[in-house]
């Protein structure tokens, strides 16, 4: 390059003090806007100064330096120093102050010895991305260790690419947790990502966009910040009117903030303008991250800060108040111009690049005559990891010391191999520092090379004196054996005026109540979503419920769908006036059924009794006084064994009772027929032909029964569905296959009976029953056809009732049409009660 072209003239500090080993800083001091170079022509020779900001960085130094000296403990015998280039956030004036500290003589030639070399411990570095990438990239090839303060996303917190490089904050990634978990406690779930228009602010938006995907939180938009040094002000005009219509949206009232404090100038800007172009202003609660945390002196001094009132933001958990805060607030107050010209008396102009023309400022001013108000702003989350980064490398050179001196021999050869310290030494006591702090109990880094600590949660009160307060509302553990946990005080928040002291909410769509789920609309965000009512028999009992959720088959649920209502377990009880009754009629017919019975056997020498086989009517009573018997085991809670023998009753009973029928039928067509002479049918009369027909079919029967409780018997089982509200108790048939084999045969029985009753029903009625069987069997089919319909569509325990009545009936049906013309003539016309009478009706 042409000796003679020079640089643009600029107004840069590099501010020294001489010691025998250097702590560098490369600090962003001011904000500048530099023209860029085309090489077409010389470089213009203006630039334009925007902003006088972070001085309370290079004061977090001075005065770190200064406890470190004053403290005897720590270091002795040794003298630190500082070098700090003023980098002015521009790449250009970074790479050359970071080949001047790299460099040594006249000529700034990096990995050239020349004359007395500085003796460089580390280098505390703050701006952003493009900075640190920058000095990682130079300083990693000499291993010199670098501790990052500003802005840089930890996207580089793998060691591999920059294992020299330390980081004086915690993981983004716990702080991405973090505000998820802030907005989980509160339930915003339609925010906005406003965040720098650089790599930082692109990785920012893209990992919380996924994260909050999973989660079910949405981002109504993202904004990028212009860059200050790049800054245009038709840009920034054409960016503030589209973020106009972005901030103006009523639902998103969450935006939260990713940057540090120099990143972040022109978003106060930009509300003032937007502001002014909208004439309202823009209420939104800001959640900013530990980085900005609104504690910028800049923020506090030039912007209206009312736009950030009842803000929350990430902020390191320190001490209550450290050394150097006390030290700030307790001097005379001079103003910002009075600290740049008496403190830091220098400027940097006209250098050559090919040059070491640094001019280095030497300290003038004392350290006891800053501005406390000043610097009472400046104390900055910033500032505190800067003033944390010295105290770290003072720690870990204090370790290496104690470590080289423990091995030297004598105190000579000790001091010799001090003088010899080189930076790539300090490594390993860098990752494995760990001390007590003014500003944190414990300062470390963890095996990314990252800081380990807490977060508060803090809340910004603003006052109309353009004055704030940090009231802390709550805490980020993020050291604890569960993970991450929140703590938020809520009561302690002090919201945006303009939300009248209650909780914000932000959300897409109104939320959904109990007894309602979301269902979101194809090609809509998951966070814009209808309300649809829960069906019957689901719930659910929290706001924005994802889905119903079934009650247990013990519950239903209520009219609202938002609560589960134990059901009420139902079957026919003795309590209840159905069960009542049904043990009156079965008393009532087992009384009449017993009175019958009596009738015949005081009785069962007359003709009419004998006529009509006595064996065989006996065993119809009985039967039938155990039919009028087996309501009982329908009343009362079922189980299984009562299921067992419900089925049982039914079908031996049953079939018992209609075999006698069957068999009193065939005997007396028997009978009929033996009267014919030469019949051979005549044989069979007077013997126990009755008793056989009844025993063989019943055995089919019983026979039948026993393979069905072999295959599958009947049991107990609760009808969840059938009744709102209920459990029905009720007796499983078990297998149905069998249950109708039982049905089946008791129908064929019948059958036959009807026939043969039917086809004799003209034969003397001195001799046979036919009539009446035949009417009774017309009788029970009647009651059968009818019952089948109303156990069809009988539902919960009328099906017990159905089928009690239907006993009943049949037995009813039996006793009457068989018995009821018989006690008549026993009782009450015993003069038909006769043998004359019988044989009268025999010859007729």
């Amino acid at each position: 390059m042409n000796e003679d072209l020079s640089s643009p003239q600029m107004s840069l500090n590099n501010y020294y003090s001489p010691g025998d080993y250097l702590i560098t800083g490369v600090i962003p001091v001011k904000t500048a806007k530099y023209p860029e170079y085309a090489f077409l022509s010389d470089p213009a020779h203006d630039s334009l100064m925007i902003w006088e900001m972070n001085y309370q960085h290079v004061l977090a130094i001075l005065f770190a330096i200064k406890e470190i000296s004053e403290n005897p403990k720590l270091l002795p015998n040794i003298t630190l120093g500082y070098n700090i280039y003023e980098n002015c956030f521009s790449v250009r004036i970074t790479c050359e102050a970071t080949a001047h500290l790299l460099s040594t003589g006249h000529w700034m030639v990096p990995n050239f010895k020349c004359g007395r070399q500085e003796k460089l411990l580390a280098v505390i570095q703050g701006g952003d991305f493009e900075t640190f990438f920058l000095m990682a990239t130079m300083l990693d090839v000499y291993k010199v260790p670098q501790l990052s303060y500003g802005f840089v996303n930890h996207i580089l917190s793998d060691k591999t690419p920059f294992p020299s490089s330390y980081w004086m904050s915690p993981k983004a990634t716990l702080q991405y947790k973090g505000i998820l978990k802030l907005l989980q406690y509160f339930g915003w779930t339609w925010v906005g990502l406003i965040a720098p228009d650089n790599d930082g602010g692109e990785l920012f938006v893209r990992t919380l966009n996924s994260t909050f995907i999973r989660s079910d939180i949405c981002v109504a938009f993202t904004y990028g910040i212009p860059q200050v040094f790049s800054l245009d002000i038709n840009v920034l005009k054409q960016t503030l009117l589209s973020c106009l219509t972005h901030l103006t949206q009523r639902k998103a009232n969450v935006m939260i903030c990713y940057g540090d404090s120099d990143s972040m100038l022109l978003l106060p800007y930009g509300l003032n303008e937007i502001e002014r172009i909208n004439n309202a202003s823009i209420g939104k609660v800001w959640i900013s991250t530990a980085l900005w945390g609104f504690t910028s002196s800049t923020f506090f001094t030039y912007w209206n800060i009312k736009f950030f009132h009842g803000s929350l933001a990430f902020s390191i958990q320190t001490n209550k108040r450290s050394k150097s805060q006390d030290l700030f607030l307790t001097q005379d107050e001079y103003s910002l111009d009075s600290v740049r010209s008496e403190t830091f008396d220098c400027a940097h102009s006209n250098h050559r690049w090919s040059r070491k023309t640094w001019k280095r400022c030497r300290e003038r001013g004392k350290l006891e005559g800053l501005p406390p108000a000043w610097l009472g702003k400046g104390m900055s989350a910033e500032s505190d990891n800067v003033y944390r980064a010295v105290y770290v490398v003072a720690h870990a050179f204090h370790a290496l010391i104690t470590s080289i001196s423990s091995r030297m021999k004598t105190a000579e050869e000790g001091r010799l191999d001090l003088l010899n310290i080189e930076p790539w030494q300090l490594h390993p006591f860098l990752r494995s520092v760990r001390f007590n702090s003014n500003t944190m109990d414990e300062v470390h880094f963890d095996e990314d090379g990252e800081l380990v600590a807490d977060y508060d949660i803090v809340n910004l009160v603003t006052f109309p004196n353009q004055s704030a307060v940090r009231v802390k509302v709550g805490n980020l553990q993020t050291q604890t054996p569960s993970g991450l946990e929140l703590t938020i005080h809520e009561e302690a928040i002090v919201w945006p005026n303009w939300f009248n002291q209650t909780k914000p909410r932000s959300a897409c769509t109104e939320s959904c109540q109990p007894g309602y789920s979301k269902v979101v609309p194809e090609g809509q965000p998951i966070c814009c979503y209808h309300c649809t009512p829960c069906m019957k028999g689901t719930i659910s009992t929290h706001t924005d419920a994802d889905h119903c959720h079934e009650c247990s088959p013990y519950q239903y649920s209520n009219n609202e769908r938002d609560q589960c209502i134990p059901k009420t377990t139902v079957f026919v009880s003795y309590e209840e006036p159905l069960g009542i009754t049904f043990v009156v009629f079965a008393l009532l017919f087992c009384l009449i059924t017993g009175s019958v019975f009596g009738i015949f056997v005081k009785h069962q020498n007359t003709p009419i009794v004998k006529a009509n086989n006595r064996n065989l009517t006996y065993i119809l009573l009985i039967s039938l006084l155990l039919s009028f018997s087996s309501p009982f085991l329908f009343i009362g809670q079922p189980q299984n064994v009562t299921c067992l023998l419900r089925r049982i009753a039914f079908s031996i009973i049953f079939s018992v009772a209609i075999s006698a029928l069957l068999a009193k039928t065939i005997t007396v067509v028997l009978a009929f027929m033996a009267t014919k002479p030469g019949n051979k049918v005549s044989k069979w009369v007077g013997k126990n032909v009755g008793n056989v027909i009844v025993f063989f079919c019943s055995t089919i029967q019983f026979g039948i029964c026993i393979i069905w409780m072999v295959i599958s018997p009947p049991f107990l089982e609760l009808d969840f569905d059938s009744q709102v509200g209920q459990i029905i108790l009720q007796c499983s048939e078990g297998s149905f296959t069998m249950f109708y084999c039982v049905v089946g045969y008791m129908v064929l029985l019948g059958a036959i009976s009807f026939i043969v009753a039917f086809l004799t029903r003209k034969l003397p009625s001195g001799f046979n029953e036919a009539k009446f069987v035949t009417f009774t069997m017309l009788i029970i089919c009647s009651f059968g056809v009818s019952f089948v319909p109303i156990y069809q569509n009988t539902k919960g325990k009328y099906i017990a009732v159905a089928k009690l009545i239907t006993i009943l009936a049949f037995s009813a049906g039996l006793l009457g049409c068989n018995f009821l013309p018989k006690c008549y003539i026993i009782v009450l016309r015993p003069d038909l009660n006769t043998k004359e009478h019988l044989m009268m009706k025999r010859k007729v």
